[in-house]
Parts: C-alpha cells; structure tokens; sequence
C-alpha cells in the first residue's frame, strides 16, 4: 500500500510524458513515452509497482523548488555529515524555435538526475526497480558498457549510470558516498522492444541534457508569460504546470497525468484523467489567455476538428473525451493486481465517460474559440465548418438530458449548466459569425435559439425554494457550476439572482475551511467526495465579478493555500486532515487559480471585472 501524501510529490514533464517526484527523492509514477502509457513506474498505486529512489541514507532536513522558469526541479538534503542536491528533469530537448513553440518536439524519452554533494561528505542511498506496464512486469536487468538494460514486456529501459548490477534479482540496490564537489548523472531511457537499444550516455551528455531542459523551460517562459497581476508568481508556474499537461505531438491537454489517486481515501471514486476533454483542454486554452500567450491554441483546434468532425457531421453528439493521439475508443478497465493508493481499489485505466453526453463543451470550446481567435487567424475552411456544426449541435440539442460537467454515472437529467453552455455556444458563434463564415440560415436559427434557451434557464433553472439558480431544471438542489451564470456573462456579476446565488452556495455547499463542495446531491455512486478546489475559485472569481473583492481576495487565498510547496494542486482537498485528493496535479485547479486571479486583479485594477473565460 502507498502511504505517501499526494501532495508530497512533484511533477516531471517533456510535454510528451510525466513524472512525478515525492519528497524521499523516490520518482514513483512515470509513463513513457506518452503521458497515457503504461507506467514504468507506480509505487504512487503499490508498493509494489516500481520506483527509482535516490537519497542519504542518514536521515536529512529535504528542501526543494523548481529552477527558476522551469519544470526542472532541485532536491536539497541537509544531514549532519553534508548536503546533497539531486537535479531531476524530463529532458525536453532543444526549443531553439524563436518563439519558444518547440518544447518537447525533440524530446528524447530521456529521465535525468543529477546527483552532486555540496558540502562535507553524504552517504547515498540507490534503489532502481522499474516494473512495466503498471507494475506487471519484473525486468531482467544486466550490466552493459556505461550502464544497465531491462528488459521486460514490450519495452526496453537503458540506465545510463557508473553501477553495475547482479543478474539474480529484477532490482538494483546499493549505496555510494560523495565528497564535497563530487557529482554523478544517471540518466534512464525508454525504447519499445522494436526499437533500437539506446546508446548509454556519457556523464558529460547527461549534464548537458539537463541545461538543454532547463534552458528550453526558461525560453517557453519567456517568450509567453507575461502576466503581472496580483499572485504573479502563482499565475506564472500555473502556466508552466498547464504547458506541462501538453501532448507536444497533437497539441491535447491532460487533465492530470494520474490515474485512480481516489476523491475518498479508502474509496472507489477512483478515475484514469489522462486523456484530453474538449471542457479541459478550452477551460486550459482560456487559462493560458492569461497565464502565458497561447500561440499553440491552434494545433488544438486543428486536433480536435480532426477527431470529432465527422461525427458531428453525422448529426451525434460531440464526444466529450479522447485520446491524446487522438483515439475514440478509451474503454475503462481495472487492474486488480494494484492495491491504489492508500488501499483506494479499484485501479482503473482509460474512462467509461467517453460514451456519456455532456452538451456543455460546446460552449467551452467556442467560448475558448471566441477568446482565442487573434491566434486562429490561419485556420483553414474546414476547421471552420467543424466550429458552425459546434454551434449548429448546441442549438439543436440544448434541450435533451445529459450527464453534465460532472459527470454523473446516473440517469441523464436537464442539468442547468449544460443549458448555459449551449447558450454560451450560441452567443459566441452569433459574435464570430462573420469570422466563421455562417450563411444567414445559421444566424437566424442561433438567434432564436439563444433566446429560446435564456428564456428556459430564467424560468426552469431558479428555485424559489432554493433562493438560487440550481443543479437541474425544476430541482432545488444547489450546484458550484451555477456560479459560471456571470463568469459567461448570461447575467452581471451584480445581479440580484446571482448574488443570492452565490451567497447560497457559499453557505450551503462549503466545508469547515470555506472550500466549496460541487454538490451534495445523490449522484448514484458509493462513498463521498472532498471539497473541490476549481469550485472554491470559482466561488472568488464569482465574488470579484460581483465588485466584493475583499472576500473574492479571502476565498482565493485560502484555497491556494492547500497548493503543495512546491505551489501544485489536486483536484479536490481532504480539508479535515488538510490533505490534497484526486488526480495530480489537476489541470481544472490551476485553471481555476489562473482565472480568478485574472478576474480579482481586472475588478482591482479597473472596476470592471471581466472574465478569463468569458
């Protein structure tokens, strides 16, 4: 069983797979060569499941950061004997394009770590023990010239290092000391059995590959990020965690680049994000609007149009997932032979919600369109249709059952938010139409539609009971996605049904420590859930909208508290126990971050809120 913290661990990212670091100096979850790969390391899910630890043996006081401007980070060990700083990175490869669009497009499947003594003497601690294909497998490893291979399943693993290995164990195990200026380079590789055997790299090499990473991070920085509002630095290294969530080859964005970390501790809410949502990857688009300039936004665009055209063609409903390459077809499975995380079974891979219907995402992906067209100006004729049959499919459908932003493994409902999206779909084609070149037949029908669909969430999606818009037409339960009403500017943030809205959210679907709940209705599955950080900051982005920027300023404070020390989020908090839970780290948490800093800092700054995903 995994005991260690969620938010003890730190993210890895070539922007084509990732890592993840806990603070022992153990990297106990890593996918190669994609991000939705089977794991070549998951002790994060069992103990069992493979790691590569580098620490002193003596116990040691640990301090760590990112290097400045990147996602290369800096483990500091201080024992009574010497300190030990370890440098680790998913080399990225160059970003020699002048504009910083080149991260991860070379990226060697390369995981380097640095290990260097910076004072006195430290004795250290090497375990390496990688288990394909989440934890299946147990490698053969044997020594060659400058290193260790391990073979196992389909994939062949070059461990670049100065050890050599027995042959009676699929582990290695040792220990060596360094000396004051003193430093040695591991670096592990990753090859398909049908694939050459990487050549071992030299210590020279792996050294260099590190700067090369280092200095490809501090390049994407700053050719994008350019935001200089309140929490700066926050906003900053959000939009570095969201780059790190994208799939270079395809342009898609990640929701996590976790499986199965549980909403519960001990419980079975238990999902596989590593995929691209249309709802994710446009809430992201939106988020690095402000965080740093989304020139890449179109390759996204272009991505998607490519995997859902023709089946909005066919007149279905846009699928609401997909693979990072781009895969339909994500069918969920459990691997019983994990125990998850903290006991959480079961763990499972790929998502049964790519078969739900979730009509929101279309006023996501054009809301994201609408924001992001300067950056769309070279897109070609049919990535245009593909965006009026969007819109078309949202005028068409907004009045069918779905199973809604949250997605609810329960019988479809006329959830609330998926009506204001389709609004929202509908307002922002109507505004881009000359752009999208739509016929006036489409106009037309938008028009209507639009105002048929206001017309039914002021009068289906308000509960006098409640004192608030709700979770569903003709429901009184409440529900954290009515707070995006004035986020999308269906109503001014000051508006008195939104006011009231807010206020009954915040007193009704808040825990102990102010952090908002996304609902407390039955939605037909066991066991419980923790506060949700994106609702909390949208519960702030809310408030800021509403002019109350003292409390928006209170709410935003206290849910980026809960960020790790290394300042990121899961994507929902055990508050009691102040731990993180979910996926991690969340894509949804540092868009929501981005968002209500962007929202705070307008309201302060001008007087006149405006949105990040407006």
């Amino acid at each position: 069983m995994s005991l260690q913290p969620i938010g003890d661990y730190a993210l890895l990212s070539d922007c084509n797979g990732a890592a993840l670091v806990g603070r022992d100096g153990s990297i106990d979850w890593l996918c190669f060569p994609r991000f939705d790969g089977a794991s070549v390391f998951a002790r994060l899910l069992d103990e069992d499941g493979g790691h590569w630890l580098i620490r002193p043996v003596k116990e040691a006081e640990m301090t760590r950061r990112y290097l400045p401007g990147t996602m290369t980070l800096e483990t500091r060990f201080r024992t009574d004997s010497g300190e030990l700083v370890i440098v680790d990175a998913l080399a990225t490869g160059p970003n020699e394009e002048p504009h910083g669009h080149a991260l991860g497009a070379e990226a060697p499947h390369l995981l380097v770590r640095q290990v260097r003594c910076v004072a006195g003497e430290v004795l250290v601690e090497f375990e390496y023990e990688p288990r394909p294909e989440y934890g299946l497998i147990a490698c053969l490893l044997h020594s060659v010239d400058g290193g260790i291979v391990a073979r196992g399943g389909a994939a062949r693993l070059v461990l670049s290092c100065q050890l050599k290995c027995g042959t009676d164990q699929p582990w290695l195990r040792t220990r060596f000391s360094l000396g004051a200026g003193q430093c040695r380079c591991f670096g592990m590789q990753y090859a398909a059995s049908t694939e050459p055997l990487p050549q071992t790299l030299s210590q020279e090499q792996l050294g260099q590959e590190l700067k090369t990473t280092a200095g490809a991070w501090r390049h994407w920085s700053k050719m994008h990020q350019s935001y200089r509002g309140p929490w700066a630095d926050l906003v900053h290294h959000s939009g570095r965690v969201l780059q790190g969530l994208t799939y270079f080859p395809t342009g898609a964005i990640l929701a996590a680049p976790t499986t199965s970390l549980p909403e519960e501790e001990g419980g079975r809410r238990n999902w596989d994000y590593r995929f691209t949502w249309v709802r994710d990857a446009a809430f992201t688009l939106d988020a690095l609007w402000v965080s740093a300039c989304p020139d890449e936004a179109y390759k996204f665009i272009d991505f998607l149009a490519g995997a859902a055209f023709t089946r909005l063609e066919k007149g279905h409903p846009m699928q609401v997932m997909y693979g990072i390459g781009g895969e339909h077809d994500l069918s969920e499975r459990e691997l019983p032979h994990l125990s998850g995380w903290r006991d959480s079974a079961p763990v499972r891979v790929g998502n049964q919600a790519w078969r739900q219907t979730q009509r929101d995402v279309y006023g996501e992906l054009l809301s994201a369109v609408h924001r992001l067209q300067d950056y769309l100006a070279d897109v070609d004729p049919l990535t245009k249709r593909f965006l009026v049959g969007v819109a078309d499919a949202a005028g068409r459908d907004w009045h069918l059952p779905d199973q809604g932003i949250w997605e609810v493994r329960d019988e479809p409902r006329q959830y609330l938010h998926s009506k204001l999206m389709c609004w929202v779909a509908l307002d922002r084609a109507l505004e881009m139409a000359a752009w999208l070149e739509a016929g006036e037949e489409h106009i037309e029908r938008w028009e209507n539609t639009r105002a048929q669909i206001r017309q039914a969430i002021l009068e289906e999606g308000w509960s006098d009971e409640a004192g608030a818009f709700t979770q569903a037409f003709g429901d009184d339960a409440l529900d954290a996605a009515s707070l995006v009403i004035p986020m999308v500017g269906f109503l001014p943030g000051d508006h008195p049904k939104v006011l009231a809205t807010i206020d009954a959210v915040e007193e009704h679907l808040t825990d102990s420590q102010g952090l908002v709940y996304r609902y407390l209705s039955d939605d037909g599955l066991p066991g419980e859930e923790g506060s949700f950080l994106l609702c909390t900051f949208w519960l702030a982005h809310a408030r800021a909208l509403a002019g109350q920027i003292d409390r928006a300023r209170q709410i935003f404070e206290g849910a980026a508290a809960f960020a790790n020390d290394l300042g990121l989020l899961s994507e929902q908090v055990d508050s009691k126990r102040r731990e993180l839970l979910g996926n991690f780290p969340q894509a949804f948490s540092h868009i929501g971050l981005v968002n209500a800093a962007w929202a705070i800092h307008q309201a302060t700054s001008s007087g006149a809120p405006s949105s990040a995903i407006s």
